[in-house]
């Protein structure tokens, strides 16, 4: 089985599944903040494979930060497939939508607006941490 195939099979009950290597890392952390944990964890996944609920650009940055080499969404935005290719990041997705909507169903999630008018990886991240410091404030 590749990578690709056990990082799909394990992506059910979790927010995303990596695997490199026969070897699966899954965390069940929302939206982005699972992305940003592996980041801060400071784990080596260059060249991982990648299966994740849902893949905006958002997301895609993120998995450009990672180093992934493939990544496969069940549901995915133009804009995070456009990304990921533009990086050379092989990627696919069960459905493909025009956007990402927000949990309540009313407009754009909030990270994929956050990082629509930036291509800089290292901006966007800086622009997703603070949205969603802003975001959790609300939140307590």
């Amino acid at each position: 089985m590749t990578d690709i195939e056990l990082a799909k099979k394990s992506l059910p009950g979790h927010s995303v599944a990596l695997c490199s290597g026969g070897n699966v890392i899954t965390d069940d952390r929302r939206g982005v903040a699972s992305l940003l944990g592996l980041i801060d964890e400071g784990r080596d996944l260059r060249g991982c494979s990648a299966a994740d609920k849902i893949v905006g650009k958002a997301a895609a940055m993120l998995f450009v930060k990672l180093g992934a080499a493939e990544v496969w969404a069940d549901v995915a935005s133009e804009s995070g497939m456009s990304f990921l290719k533009a990086h050379g990041i092989r990627c696919g997705c069960r459905v493909l939508v025009k956007k990402i909507i927000n949990r309540d169903g009313t407009g754009q999630c909030p990270m994929e607006s956050t990082v629509a008018e930036t291509d800089d990886v290292e901006a966007g991240i800086l622009l997703l941490r603070q949205k969603l410091k802003t975001l959790q404030k609300r939140v307590v």
